[in-house]
């Protein structure tokens, strides 16, 4: 608790917000670059009484996209995700609606357009 200066959330789904809140430091900045189905809720007083700040921010262009993997291929930053079949897509987007997803889905087309 009170450790990280700041937090980028990429969860699309609904996921309660206090606890990143309780993890930033005094003057921390959590920035919101997934978009849940419903409104989230902020507890105001974590932010207040830590003087915390919450963005949002959509995905950049080309330029922003390419200057975020040459830093964390550079600091050896690697995503947690989970390889899913073509075939298996339906069922992804239900899990995501369910908050049934742990890691972000990577469809598999390559595998998936080979198969014969």
């Amino acid at each position: 608790m009170n450790t990280l200066d700041g937090i980028i959330d990429t969860v699309s789904a609904m996921h309660p917000i206090l606890p990143l809140l309780m993890l930033m430091k005094s003057h921390g900045k959590l920035v919101m670059v997934g978009a849940p189905e419903k409104p989230v809720e902020f507890p105001v007083f974590p932010l207040l009484m830590g003087r915390k700040q919450v963005a949002g921010s959509c995905i950049g262009g080309m330029k922003e996209t390419q200057e975020m993997l040459d830093f964390a291929a550079k600091h050896n930053i690697t995503p947690d995700v989970e390889v899913v079949p073509m075939d298996h897509v339906n069922t992804s987007l239900e899990r995501l609606l369910k908050s049934d997803v742990k890691y972000h889905f990577v469809l598999d087309i390559g595998n998936t357009l080979n198969k014969k």
